[in-house]
This record gives C-alpha cells, sequence and structure tokens, in this order.
C-alpha cells in the first residue's frame, strides 16, 4: 500500500475540515503582499479586518470607542512568559473583553464578546495552510491554522508518515521549535494537534509529548476502530464547530502548584494548561445533562455520579462539570440549594 506524504496529509484534513464547514484559505492568498491582504505585516498572527468585523456585529450596543478598546486589549497581549500571555487571553476569549464607556453621563462597566459562543453560525470559522510568521528574523509557516472571528485558536502541525525518520513525535518536536522563534502565534492558541496522517494527537502548550491524546470518537457514541484514521475521527469528533467552541469556552482549565526550595526557601509557582480528553468531555456532558434534567420542574432532584477508573482525571472531569454548570446556570435556572453528588 502507498503511504500518504506530508501535503497529502495536509490536503487531507483540510477537505475535512471544509465538510465541517470551515472556509479554506492559502496563506499565500491573504499574506500582506497578496491582492487580498488580511494583515499588514509577516509578523501579525490576527487576521485583524476578520476580528474587527466579528466585534462589531456580536456587541451591537456597545460604542465604537469601546469596541477599538477591546481589540487593541487583544492586540496588545504580550509576555516573555508564554503561559502568562495564553492564560490572559483565554480569559478574554471566554469571558469577554472588559471595557468602560460613558453612558447616561457616567462610566458603565461592560464586557466585550469575541466568539458567540451560544449561536455557533454567527462566528467566522477560517482554515489557513501554509501561514507564513516573522518574527526576529526568523521565518516560520505552521502546516494548518485553525482561526475563529480571526484568531489563530488551532494550530495543526503533520509529520510525512512516508518518512522512516519523521515521526508524529517529530511533529511535537516541530511545535517546539514554533513556540521558540514565533511564541506570539502561542500567545492566541488554545490547543494543538499533532499527526502522522493515521495517528493524531491534541495538547495543550504547556503539554509533554506523553500528555497529547487522541480523541477516540467522531460521534461521542461509538469508538473508532483501530483501524480508522486518528485525524478523521479527530476532525469530525473535536473539530466540528459545536464542540470546538465548547471545549475552548468549558473544557480548558490553567492549575498552578508551587516549590519552595528547602535549601534557598525560595517559592517558584508553575501553571499548567489542561485540555479535557475524550472521556472526560463526553462524561461532563453527560453529567450536566443528568443535573440539568433531574433540577428541572419535574425531575427527580437528585443529583448525578461519574464512575471513573483510576488515573483517569476524575478530579479535572469534576472541575469541567463545575465550570460548566455555573456557566449554564442562567439558561438551566439551577436552584441555589441542589447539589451535585
Amino acid at each position: 500500500m502507498t503511504k500518504l506524504n506530508e501535503e497529502q496529509i495536509e490536503n487531507l484534513a483540510i477537505d475535512l475540515l471544509q465538510n465541517q464547514g470551515f472556509e479554506y484559505i492559502h496563506g499565500k492568498d491573504i499574506a500582506p503582499d497578496s491582492d487580498n491582504p488580511l494583515r499588514t505585516n509577516f509578523d501579525e498572527v490576527i487576521l485583524k479586518p476578520i476580528l474587527q468585523d466579528a466585534i462589531s456585529r456580536l456587541n451591537p450596543d456597545i460604542p465604537n470607542s469601546a469596541k477599538d478598546d477591546a481589540l487593541n486589549q487583544v492586540l496588545r497581549v504580550f509576555s516573555p512568559d508564554l503561559m502568562v500571555a495564553n492564560k490572559e487571553f483565554h480569559n478574554l476569549l471566554t469571558n469577554g473583553v472588559n471595557v468602560i464607556y460613558r453612558k447616561g453621563g457616567s462610566d458603565r462597566g461592560d464586557y466585550v464578546r469575541l466568539i458567540d459562543f451560544d449561536n455557533i453560525q454567527n462566528n467566522d470559522f477560517k482554515a489557513v495552510n501554509q501561514f507564513t510568521i516573522t518574527n526576529n528574523g526568523q521565518n516560520k509557516r505552521p502546516d494548518v491554522i485553525l482561526f475563529v472571528n480571526g484568531l489563530p485558536l488551532v494550530v495543526i502541525e503533520f509529520k510525512n508518515p512516508a518518512d522512516e525518520n519523521a515521526t508524529i513525535n517529530s511533529a511535537f518536536r516541530q511545535i517546539g521549535t514554533y513556540k521558540e522563534a514565533i511564541p506570539n502565534l502561542f500567545f492566541y492558541n488554545s490547543f494543538i494537534i499533532i499527526s502522522d496522517g493515521l495517528e493524531a494527537k491534541a495538547g495543550t502548550i504547556s503539554s509533554g509529548f506523553s500528555r497529547f491524546m487522541s480523541w477516540k470518537s467522531a460521534d461521542g457514541k461509538n469508538l473508532a476502530s483501530n483501524l480508522d484514521p486518528r485525524l478523521e475521527t479527530m476532525v469530525l469528533g473535536m473539530l466540528n464547530k459545536e464542540t470546538l467552541l465548547d471545549l475552548i469556552r468549558h473544557f480548558i482549565t490553567f492549575e498552578e502548584s508551587s516549590f519552595t526550595d528547602p535549601k534557598t526557601n525560595i517559592k517558584t509557582i508553575t501553571t499548567v494548561k489542561k485540555l479535557a480528553s475524550y472521556h472526560q468531555y463526553y462524561a461532563v456532558k453527560k453529567a450536566v445533562s443528568s443535573v440539568i434534567a433531574a433540577t428541572s420542574k419535574n425531575g427527580d432532584q437528585k443529583g448525578g455520579v461519574i464512575w471513573h477508573t483510576q488515573g483517569s482525571g476524575k478530579s479535572l472531569s469534576m472541575v469541567f462539570t463545575t465550570a460548566k454548570l455555573v456557566l449554564d446556570r442562567k439558561s438551566t435556572r439551577l436552584n441555589s440549594s441542589h447539589q451535585i453528588i
């Protein structure tokens, strides 16, 4: 059997993404030197006109001056510490950008939405390949970047399965090179996918290779066969618009841990960004649905239980469940006296 090369894998992924409703664009067609530029310099990683249009569309009641302020806050995200910048942006993305403007003779605080998480089709989804980024004299070109409202939220890197020396681990190492050379791309990154066409795994900017995980169901009901290409399963199950935005909003968390050197008494705080695995994602969705049904007007007022095997991430699942219930509180009208067991 003839093995696919890297270009064919990239084209396959793009076809799958187009089937999910992503608009495909080649990077050179929107480059600063193209006939239809969506950025002014190669060091820019945000498609500013797209983001500007989304902010205007999603926030019709916000004054233009406040919209401009929100846009500038997003563009100014920066830190020498990649994790600090990434966490700051994730907060803006999921909670909205805090702005203050004058109304009725007094200052008013409000939030500007960058994404419409409730009306998925009210967002702009683009899959862009060969997107050249320049930083400090270095040019890098990730294979595929997924933009939502002009924001580069997912980076996908492929390696050639026909090359015996190029493995999925090679794709992981390439991501490490990108983080060093073009860190500004990863200020805005929600998660990363690495693939050799057959195998595909997802992780975050802080994930070691062993923490990159496969997505094993295309529909949340049936496990994919070991013979099914993992890349296709991941695109169908993880990168469909609904799941993608749900993951970004509810299933990413930042955990801090501290270590104090017994000799120097110096405390070091480390932050790790975590993304739900497929089994956590579907378990939490079922648990939330169960609680909503139980606490409804005609429900039995009993919570639910998620059974876990040891080491399957039950603590993290509970964090995701609680967060999702809190965010869904108004729409589900959960009574504050109800408990999750």
